[in-house]
């Protein structure tokens, strides 16, 4: 009901306005004897006509309007010049449906200046009241109106691609993590067939060894000494390979982690966004929970830049120093200086509290977010 009188409250005040002057004229004109059906018909239907050009479309009121000057033509010359003030209302009427310059809202004035002994200046200025009510609507709410209008429609348009975006954003975070798992896949399988195929051989040798050592062993016991110390040997070589292999195959988490940093920077990029690793110290020194810290709280950062930021440039750093690590993600964006807990921010928090450490934003150029992790 409230949203309904919002949209139709300039016509509700038309109505108003032209039963007022209507009851006024009644009132101030001694009307109501002889010709009074006459005078209340003819405004009713002055009434009529004001109201059923409402429910036409525009290219159809223009009978509307001829009828009505029709009627309020014979209404002044038979009835007084005070039937002058329908005259006023009929051409603000036409003026709001054609909607001219500025200038011509005051021309209807001119009409109140006819020369009437007792209503002139009541016409002046009933003239310029309802000048000021359409120049009002027509100049100043209309056009509140409009833009309000064009607002919303481009709210909608950025939420839609606000949505777009954060889609896209999880699908190649997605992406990226099934990449990364991947790698970390192959470079296990790699591992594997890399221990078939250099112990594969020794084992075998040292099996057939244990097994001609057991056949000698009565016979020969000296000879079975020298080849079980000769398969001793053979597999203690055996595990010095399998520890260099292991400590050369393994697959590096710190290494995976920069690969995906790396990863989302390039999906900046391609967004349109530049963005830039920085990395300092030691970073086969982190721990892999701090990585992952690092990686959860990045995609969440460079996720919220690209939302709402409205940035060109993002920046993520990692500095390894000796007792703790310095990670920070910033953009060039418009900042934010009303930070609310939601559930992004909130992981970031819980994230760093659970290492003890400490988590604080900056907002004076763009938007900064800082993490301390204790080493």
């Amino acid at each position: 009901m409230g949203e309904q009188l919002r949209n139709h409250y300039f016509l509700a005040v038309r109505i108003g306005l032209l039963l007022a002057l209507e009851i006024y004229i009644v009132l101030s004109q001694s009307v109501l004897t002889g010709a009074s059906v006459g005078v209340l018909l003819l405004l009713a239907l002055f009434i009529g006509i004001m109201a059923g050009k409402e429910l036409v479309p525009k290219k159809y009121r223009i009978f509307f309007f001829l009828a009505a000057i029709v009627v309020m033509i014979v209404m002044v010359v038979y009835l007084g010049k005070a039937f002058l003030l329908l005259g006023i209302f009929l051409c603000y009427e036409m003026l709001t449906v054609i909607r001219p310059q500025l200038m011509w809202y005051f021309a209807p004035i001119l009409l109140a200046c006819v020369p009437n002994e007792e209503y002139v200046y009541i016409q002046i200025i009933v003239g310029l009241l309802m000048a000021i009510i359409y120049i009002q609507h027509d100049f100043v709410v209309e056009s509140y109106r409009q833009q309000t209008k064009e607002d919303n429609i481009v709210e909608q348009h950025l939420k839609r691609d606000m949505y777009l975006r954060e889609h896209q954003m999880q699908e190649e975070i997605r992406k990226n993590l099934l990449q990364a798992e991947n790698q970390l896949l192959e470079e296990r399988e790699q591992l594997s067939q890399t221990l078939h195929d250099k112990l594969g051989h020794n084992i075998n040798g040292s099996v057939y060894q244990l097994e001609a050592v057991k056949v000698l062993m009565e016979k020969e016991p000296e000879k079975s000494k020298k080849m079980i110390q000769a398969v001793i040997d053979q597999l203690r070589g055996g595990m010095d390979e399998i520890r260099a292999i292991l400590r050369k195959e393994r697959p590096k988490k710190y290494k995976l982690a920069m690969l995906q940093l790396e990863k989302l920077c390039e999906d900046c990029k391609q967004k349109g966004v530049e963005a830039e690793l920085i990395t300092e110290g030691e970073l086969s020194e982190v721990p892999d929970k701090y990585l992952e810290i690092i990686l959860d709280n990045a995609y969440e950062a460079v996720s919220n830049s690209l939302k709402y930021a409205k940035c060109t440039k993002i920046v993520m750093k990692v500095h390894v120093l000796n007792q703790m690590i310095r990670c920070s993600i910033s953009d060039n964006g418009v900042g934010c200086t009303d930070i609310v807990d939601g559930m992004g921010i909130s992981g970031m928090r819980r994230r760093v509290r659970e290492v003890n450490g400490i988590l604080d934003f900056e907002s004076e150029a763009g938007f900064t977010i800082n993490m301390l992790l204790p080493l």
